[in-house]
This record gives C-alpha cells, structure tokens and sequence, in this order.
C-alpha cells in the first residue's frame, strides 16, 4: 500500500522549526517573572518586618481639603491613582503568567506527544495531565497551579489600599502597599515559575514553536505520529469515520463541532455570565439604606465605585482576615481566572485553523510563526490578550477589599460588593461570551479541510513539506484524483471529482 503522505514526509520532515528565538522570549519572560517575584517576596517581607503584620508601606500623602474631586462623579485624585494602579499590578500578573503559561504548556505539549496522547497543537493546560501523579505536567501540579493561577489575581487585588493620617489637625490620604498579600502574591508567581521549570527539565522539547505544522513535522520526523493514507480530504470531523473517497465539501465544519473542548470552554463561559448575574441580583436583593443610603440609579451608575448600592462586611483579625479574604476572592474570582485561561484554548485553535487555511491564499502557509506577532497581528489573540487584565480589574472594582488604615496601621478589613460594578462586570463578560461563541460557530468556506490545529489531520493533509506550503490539486486520476501541499501555487481543487490521495487507484471504486 502506498502512504498518501509520500517519502517526502519522511526525509524533509527534518527542516522543521526548532524556534530557538521563541525559546529565548519564553527565557526572557520566565527570568522577568522570577525576578518581579522575587521583588514582591523581599518588598512583603520588608513591610511585615517594619511595620508588623498589621503594617502597610505609604507611598505617597495627599491633604484631603485641598485634592480635588475628578470627572469620575465624586471620586478621589487619590481613589483614581489607586484603580490605575491595580489595573498595571493585574496587567503584571497576566504578562507573568502568560510567561510561565507558554513554557508550561510547551512542556505538556511533549509530554503528551511522547505518550501518543497528544491530539491538538493546543490543550487545556491546566485540565490536561501527563501520566503520572508526580510529574510536573502531572494532574497533582497541574492541579497546583491552577490554584497558583487564582491566588496571583486574588493576592493583587488585595495589595492596593488606602492609608487615611491625622497630621497637624488637617486629614491626609495617601496610596499604600499591604506587605502580608504582596509577600503571597510573589509566592505565588515564584511557585508557577518552579513548576514551568521543572517541566522543561523533565521532557524532551521537540519543538518551541507554536506553529502546529512545526510540532506535526517534528513528530512525524520523530516517529511519533504516523500519516494515514487516502485521507488527502478528509477534515478533522471526519477521523472517526471509515469514509475513503469523498468529493470537496463546499463549507467546514466550526471550531464549535471540531473540537470538543471548546464546545465546553464556551459553555462554562455563559455559566460564568449567569452565576454573574446572579451575584449582581442577590447584592441586589440584600441591599438596604443601612449599608448605603444612594440607590442604585441610572444617574448612579458609574465604571468606578461611588458609594450607591453595595453591600459589606468586616472580617474579624487582620491574619485571619486576609485568609478569609483571599479564599473569598479565590472562590468568587476563580471561575473568572479558569475561564479566561481555557479562552485561550478557542484562540489558539482558531489562530491555527486561520494559519492553516493561508495555504490557498497568494502568499501560501509560512509554517514558522513568531509568537508576539500572533499576538498584536491576529485580532482574536489580542482581544483575549487585553481581556484577560481589563476584567480581573472589573471585578476588583466589584469586589473591593478595604483595609481601614489609620496612621500605617491597618485596624479592620473589610470587604465591599458594589452592585453596579458587578453588572458592569457582567455586561462586560456577556459581551466577550458572545464574541467568542461568534467565533467559535463560525464555519470556514471552501473546500480546504478544517484541521484546527489536529497533528494527525494536518499528517494527513501534508504530503510535501517545505518552509512555505501552498494546498490544492495536485493530480488527477481514474477513479480518484489527488489533493495535497507543495513548495509552489497548486490549482484549486475540483468540485465535481472523487478525492483519495497518491496510489488511490489501487482502490475500489466508490459504487
């Protein structure tokens, strides 16, 4: 029998991408990581040696008489500079995590390759286990940083706060950093590090690349994926049939149908919505004018909190105050922290589908990618790039955790629920649900089949590789023609024929 993937897949396979440069980035980021860590380990256990556990360093005091009020209706220069700077702090946290994301689940990526398990070019890195429990792509360490994961966004929305000073009768304000979340959350981002780390060191890398035709070349090179024949047609929908010869389809099947987990990816994110909602609703219905005494109105509502509509609580101690805060936060900011990870499985799935498909466009399929490139050049990549930041910053404007500190002490934590803010959360991830549903159902057009990323698919579909690739009509035959790649423009397919693939004819014919 003669393979559809041909001898050329056998001894041109070696070209493939090692992306030695995507290695150093991801280097770079996982060295910045370990060194912002670091930074916040040592800041934490300076402010608690200082100033006590109770203790907050002050960064800068403003006269409360003086300061003018902003355009934010009635909110403080000072409360301003504090929502700002949360915003940068989680923007930090998510370039940090990305870094140790990216070696993290490079490293998963040939674990699972090297165990045959591997189906996607992109998987739920944190849901998706190599074997073993003590293995760092493991379930129990992966398992360990998605807790990880959610105690970085917890712990930063807790560091800002507020410090309120009684000096020469006159009251002063000013930005303050709380030592006790600062020493977790750089505890936190250094144990990430670890485990991306040790996950490198304890697999064979194939491939650094994010391209899924450099890690379908290397494990073809590698033996460890094998092209199947007579299936130069056939989309990633069709791998569980015994189908042969088919005739182009004229569409493709969605992201949506192709891929299982992203049909469970884009469900959870409109649970997420719901239980949003709900939150929102049950703030509501708990409100009272003991609480606060503006009700929530069209003329009260606003981006930044006001003081209309919101409902607290104090916690009792400072220690086990800032436990009980971070578990609370970790419990209600959790499901948006997972949610937003497994949305990069949607991305990447779909980045890959769209870098696949520019094998019938002029230019043809360039199989090496530059991973900040995807990034600020394809839009899907972006909008989840600043998603991610922008609504862990909402939701740390729905869910604020106050210190009440006096004179760089703090005395009580207390914790506050604005109700607008959490339907400006919820609106917010109504919209970023519904755009990726969008994308998610939309269905390629053409006969190209849809691969999304699948290794045996495109192993399939390859039969000649080369650094650019163009996918078309290759030749014809009687009963079948043949479909496939070359290192030149290939014609386009023909509707009306019966495709099989190279020594298709040694086939029956289709009745």
């Amino acid at each position: 029998m003669i393979s559809d993937a041909k001898v050329t897949a056998d001894i041109r396979t070696d070209f493939y991408d090692r992306s030695l440069t995507s290695r150093r980035y991801a280097i770079v980021g996982v060295a910045c990581s370990s060194i912002f860590s670091c930074l916040c380990i040592v800041s934490g256990i300076v402010i608690l040696a200082k100033h006590g556990s109770n203790g907050v360093a002050v960064a800068n005091m403003v006269n409360l008489g003086t300061q003018p009020q902003s355009v934010t209706q009635g909110v403080s220069q000072v409360e301003l500079h504090w929502e700002i700077l949360s915003l940068a702090l989680n923007l930090i946290v998510t370039l940090c995590t990305e870094s140790t994301g990216f070696v993290h689940s490079i490293s998963l990526r040939s674990a699972l390759a090297s165990e045959s398990r591997l189906r996607f070019n992109t998987n739920l890195r944190l849901l998706t286990a190599a074997r073993g429990w003590y293995n760092p792509n493991g379930a129990l360490l992966n398992g360990v940083s998605a807790v990880l994961l959610i105690i970085s966004y917890s712990s930063a929305s807790i560091v800002i706060c507020t410090d309120l000073q009684l000096l020469q009768a006159q009251e002063y304000e000013g930005i303050a950093i709380a030592g006790l979340p600062l020493l977790g959350l750089g505890v936190a981002l250094l144990l990430q590090v670890m485990i991306a780390l040790s996950g490198i060191r304890a697999v064979r890398i194939l491939t650094w690349s994010s391209s899924p035709f450099d890690l379908t070349a290397a494990m073809v090179h590698h033996t460890q994926l094998t092209p199947a024949p007579f299936r130069c047609m056939h989309r990633v929908c069709d791998l569980d049939t015994d189908e042969g010869p088919v005739k182009p389809p004229e569409t493709q099947p969605s992201a949506w149908h192709a891929h299982p987990s992203i049909r469970k990816v884009i469900i959870s994110l409109w649970v997420i919505v719901v239980a949003c909602a709900g939150w929102a609703a049950l703030v509501m219905y708990l409100w009272n004018p003991l609480f606060s005494l503006r009700p929530l109105t069209l003329q009260t509502w606003s981006l930044l909190p006001n003081g209309s509509n919101y409902i607290w609580y104090n916690t009792p101690g400072v220690l086990e105050g800032y436990i009980l805060l971070l578990v609370t936060m970790a419990v209600v900011q959790g499901p948006l922290t997972l949610g937003l990870h497994c949305s990069e499985l949607i991305t990447n799935a779909i980045g890959d589908e769209r870098q696949w498909r520019c094998a019938t466009g002029r230019k043809g399929l360039k199989t090496a990618t530059n991973p900040f490139k995807m990034i600020f050049t394809h839009p899907i990549c972006l909008v989840l790039f600043v998603a991610k930041p922008i609504l862990h910053w909402m939701f740390g404007l729905s869910f604020i955790t106050s210190p009440t500190v006096v004179n760089g002490q703090i005395l009580t934590l207390t914790a506050f629920m604005y109700t607008a803010q959490i339907w400006n959360l919820c609106i917010a991830l109504c919209i970023f649900a519904c755009f990726f549903t969008f994308v998610a159902l939309r269905r390629p057009r053409g006969p190209q089949p849809a691969a999304y990323g699948h290794v045996q698919t495109l192993a399939n579909l390859v039969d000649e590789w080369s650094p650019v690739m163009w996918w078309g009509h290759k030749e014809d035959g009687t009963p079948y023609c043949h479909a496939g790649t070359s290192d030149h423009p290939l014609p386009d397919v023909k509707m009306d024929c019966v495709y099989a693939g190279s020594g298709a004819g040694l086939l029956e014919p289709v009745s």
